[in-house]
């Protein structure tokens, strides 16, 4: 696996990994950047909500779940020094769907965090990650 972060002037990078697809990644113009993209440990906390959110989206398929819509929130804390670490990372799961069984997300989010998500498997190794789950009936 690799990738290749290019500097593309300021404080600007773009980023592109094997697949060929491109993120572009900036600092805010409080720290003389040009706010043109997304912040570096931003990308953390995404990678970690798309990683276990595919997991759990590709086991409720499995198991034939009707889902109307679903997301991942994902925040963290900073340590007080510097480096000033993301730590304490919480990822909440909404779903919204007609009578989904609580049972089979907390499995899923459970295989996901356990077994599958290589993002949060790393961040696990140095923090504590939290899971909670919401789940909305559909009208």
């Amino acid at each position: 696996m690799n990738a290749k972060v290019k500097w593309t002037g300021g404080l600007s990078f773009e980023a592109t990994g094997d697949s060929g697809h491109a993120v572009r990644m900036d600092a805010s113009k409080e720290f003389k950047g040009a706010d043109s993209g997304s912040r570096p440990t931003e990308l953390l906390l995404m990678a970690l909500g798309a990683c276990t959110g595919m997991d759990v989206v590709s086991i409720l398929e499995k198991k034939r779940l009707a889902i109307d819509d679903f997301w991942v929130e994902v925040s963290a804390g900073k340590t007080d020094t510097h480096p000033k670490m993301l730590k304490d990372f919480h990822v909440k799961f909404v779903l919204v769907g007609k009578k989904i069984p609580r049972k089979d997300v907390e499995r899923a989010v459970e295989l996901s965090a356990e077994k599958y998500c290589t993002v949060g498997a790393m961040m696990k190794a140095s923090t504590t990650v939290t899971h909670e789950v919401e789940i909305r009936e559909s009208a």
